[in-house]
C-alpha cells in the first residue's frame, strides 16, 4: 500500500476492485490494489470471457476499449464523459441513468463490505493480509446476497 497526496489532504491506503454478475449481483472477480493505482489499469482483471456487457463509472471511459468492446459484440455500458468545456447531452444523461439502475449492484456489495461486515479501514500493514480478508468478505458478501435474493424470492 503506499500513500498520495489530494490537495493538502494525505491518504494512505488500497482500493477494491471487484466484478458483479449484472442479473444477480454477485461477485465473481476481485481484486485489490494500492490507494494510488488508477482504477481503469485493473479493468481489464475483471472482465471474463463470457461477459456480455461492461457496465462501469467515467473514471474506465475509454474510446479503445470502447470500439474493442462493440467488435467483440459486447455491450459498452461504461457512462459517458463530458468533454472539456462542454455539457452532455439530454440523450448521454438518459443513458447514463439507465446505466446507473444496473451498476448500482456493484454498490450494494460495497455497502455489504462496509455495513454488515463494518469494513471501513483497513487492519494490517500490508497489501497482502488486507487482500486476504477482502477475498474473505466478498465470499462471505456472496453468500450474504445470493441468502437475501432467495429469501426475497
Amino acid at each position: 500500500m503506499r500513500q498520495s497526496k489530494k490537495g493538502n489532504q494525505w491518504y494512505f491506503g488500497m482500493k477494491v476492485h471487484v466484478g458483479t454478475d449484472a442479473s444477480s449481483g454477485l461477485v465473481h472477480t476481485g481484486g485489490v490494489t494500492a490507494g494510488s493505482v488508477h482504477d481503469a489499469k485493473v479493468m481489464d482483471n475483471l472482465i471474463r470471457e463470457d461477459d456480455r456487457a461492461v457496465y462501469g463509472d467515467r473514471g474506465y471511459a475509454s474510446e479503445t476499449k470502447k470500439r474493442a468492446a462493440r467488435r467483440a459484440g459486447v455491450l459498452w455500458a461504461v457512462k459517458e464523459k463530458a468533454k472539456p468545456g462542454q455539457k452532455l447531452s439530454a440523450w448521454h444523461r438518459a443513458k447514463n441513468r439507465r446505466f446507473g439502475k444496473v451498476r448500482a449492484k456493484v454498490e450494494h456489495v460495497f455497502r455489504v463490505l462496509k455495513c454488515q461486515f463494518g469494513y471501513r479501514r483497513v487492519r494490517y500493514r500490508g497489501i497482502r493480509k488486507n487482500g486476504a480478508q477482502v477475498f474473505s468478505l466478498l465470499a462471505l458478501a456472496n453468500i450474504y446476497l445470493a441468502r437475501r435474493t432467495l429469501m426475497a424470492g
